[in-house]
């Protein structure tokens, strides 16, 4: 059985009850603007914000390793650059270039 008896006096109670009801104010203020609108609109922007931060930093991250070992394979440790592994490039590079430039020739004659 539950105990009935109560000790507080009705003013201990009546404090009791305005504490209460402060506190479900409070919470209620709280859960209105937590559900309103523009909060919620401005958390979903700021959580976009920040996958979009994230996703450019860890492709800044990709690029700036990609730059980084191309770069090493051109350059040594001195900064001197490795001309056994420039030269073929280029050379494949210019290669590239004249076949693309004859193909256009080639096009304009027809």
């Amino acid at each position: 059985m539950a105990d009935t008896s109560d000790t507080r006096t009705p003013a201990q109670i009546e404090a009791d009850i305005k504490s209460r009801r402060a506190v479900l104010a409070e919470t209620l203020d709280e859960i209105g603007v937590r559900v309103h609108p523009k909060t919620i609109m401005g958390d979903a922007r700021a959580r976009v914000v920040s996958n979009i931060d994230h996703t450019l930093g860890r492709a800044y991250v990709g690029a700036n390793k990609v730059v980084t070992d191309v770069r090493a394979q051109f350059v040594d440790e001195e900064g001197a650059p490795r001309l056994e592994r420039i030269v073929p490039v280029a050379v494949v590079a210019v290669g590239l270039v004249g076949l693309l430039a004859l193909g256009t020739t080639r096009r304009r004659r027809k």
